[in-house]
């Protein structure tokens, strides 16, 4: 639709007539004068992006004022770059080093690694890809509040008579808690959010399948005993393969940067003041 309107003989008789009157003007100075040339994909970038905004094309008016816009504001940045407003503006240095990063980016960006580039970056940077490992134990509670001074000497009784029948029952044992009596396999972070660092770290020491006690928390007092563990991993290539592929990617950029940004930078010699005002090259 919007290219069948930038075919229309109005948008034609503008483009002509704009044509004409810059003809026109040019031939009525002998000064040399900077041409500042309007292309059609830029008048159909500016249509599309109007139609975008307003779910409809724009009129022949609406799009004679954005090409004035536009002419407008390639006038005034030329002159303002003559003029030299952009020197020491850190907007515009700000802006001007983005958009030069920008260029690696993109390049990094249409790169596409081989299956053998990912499992190398993957083998090289196995600790950013692990798999924490996860546990699942059962837990006998004992309430400080409700115990006392004897919640020491309770734990400890409590824990013998575990270590001499370890299927005994545990709600005959401990204290009343909503916490519950068995976790399922878990990782490190939700067990530490739950019942905190001191625990958490306790549960990693613990031997498989002992009871052990008691063991701090910011409930209480717990004696625990370590179900089933699963250890840290390096995933495969494909469970993680998005994940390696985005971060090879990012390597690659940066390696770019530097590559170009060194080849950039043997065209320069930079001098450093030191705090004495002695000069120091680069």
């Amino acid at each position: 639709m919007l290219k069948r309107f930038l075919k229309e003989p109005l948008v034609h008789f503008l483009a002509l007539a704009l044509a004409i009157f810059a003809g026109y003007a040019l031939a009525g100075t002998g000064e040399k004068r900077e041409i500042i040339i309007v292309t059609a994909p830029k008048i159909e970038q500016m249509a599309t992006l109007f139609t975008k905004t307003w779910q409809r094309p724009p009129s022949v008016d609406e799009l004679k004022g954005l090409i004035d816009d536009h002419v407008k504001e390639e006038v005034l940045v030329r002159q303002a770059l003559a003029l030299g407003l952009d020197e020491d503006d850190a907007v515009v240095r700000r802006r001007l080093r983005q958009k030069m990063e920008f260029l690696d980016t993109a390049d990094a960006e249409a790169l596409e690694p081989t299956d053998a580039e990912l499992a190398t970056y993957l083998v090289s940077n196995a600790d950013a890809f692990k798999i924490e490992g996860m546990l699942a134990f059962e837990q006998v509670f004992l309430n400080p509040q409700r115990r006392g001074d004897r919640a020491e000497q309770d734990a400890g009784s409590i824990l013998q008579a575990l270590l001499s029948d370890p299927d005994a029952d545990r709600s005959l044992l401990g204290d009343a808690t909503l916490l519950p009596p068995q976790l399922a396999l878990s990782d490190s972070v939700s067990i530490t959010q739950t019942f905190g660092t001191d625990f958490a770290k306790a549960l990693d020491r613990a031997p498989l399948g002992q009871w052990i006690g008691p063991v701090v928390s910011s409930f209480g007092l717990h004696l625990v005993r370590v179900t089933e563990r699963v250890p840290d991993r390096t995933p495969s290539l494909g469970e993680v393969r998005g994940a390696v592929a985005r971060e090879w990617r990012n390597a690659r950029r940066k390696e770019l940067e530097d590559q170009r940004f060194a080849e950039l930078l043997k065209g320069y010699t930079v001098i450093i003041d030191s705090l004495a005002g002695k000069g120091a090259d680069r």
